[in-house]
């Protein structure tokens, strides 16, 4: 079993060739078309062997502000929408081993406030609503299950938060399908009624794993 786990990745590849040649030839003049004058040049060039990949990119994002939008007497409520995250898989069929499969989870750390005096706001309080913006053609990768905040939005998505790792888009299985995707995903913050004033930070780590 091959895992490979990704959180940021940079690929270059750059092919080259230099030919150069100096001949230098001194003595009798011959005939333009002495056959035993010329010189067979020859190159053999092969295939390009630069295995394909699976990727990930995220937009260039200067954080997410949540803003205050559909409190109530239950929970207060902040949502934001996730920078744009891009997979792409340049692999060839024939490279894709059976059984190989990729995913994107994320996670978020807790909320801690800049003053340091508020307490902090557990990461089980952040949930998302993942959604596909690139078509699948084949259906075969799908955005992950909305996950609430432990404090119930009532649209009755697991309320465990993003305290573990959940599922952002996926597919079962590699070979079906090759391209490239681009997913985002709604974000809602939801804390009790009296959460502490301040402001507040939280990391949300995306990850990519590409395991067969």
């Amino acid at each position: 079993m091959k895992m490979n786990r990704t959180t940021h990745m940079i690929a270059a590849a750059m092919l080259g060739v230099a030919l150069a040649a100096g001949v230098g030839v001194a003595g009798p003049a011959v005939a333009d078309d002495d056959p035993d004058n010329g010189i067979d040049v020859s190159v053999t060039i092969e295939p390009n062997t630069t295995p394909g990949q699976v990727s990930m990119t995220v937009a260039d994002n200067g954080g997410v502000a949540l803003q205050e939008d559909g409190s109530n007497a239950a929970a207060r409520q902040f949502v934001g929408t996730l920078p744009t995250v891009t997979v792409t898989d340049t692999r060839r069929p024939e490279e894709i081993p059976a059984g190989d499969f990729w995913a994107v989870v994320g996670q978020a750390s807790e909320f801690t406030a800049t003053s340091g005096s508020a307490p902090a706001i557990g990461p089980q309080y952040l949930g998302w609503r993942p959604r596909l913006l690139s078509d699948s053609s084949s259906g075969a990768v799908e955005a992950g299950e909305p996950v609430s905040s432990v404090i119930s939005d009532g649209s009755g998505a697991p309320t465990v938060g993003l305290q573990g790792q959940e599922l952002l888009v996926s597919t079962a299985n590699s070979a079906d399908e090759i391209g490239t995707w681009q997913v985002n995903a709604d974000l809602a913050l939801r804390t009790p009624a009296d959460v502490a004033a301040g402001e507040y930070h939280s990391t949300l780590t995306l990850s990519l794993f590409n395991q067969s």
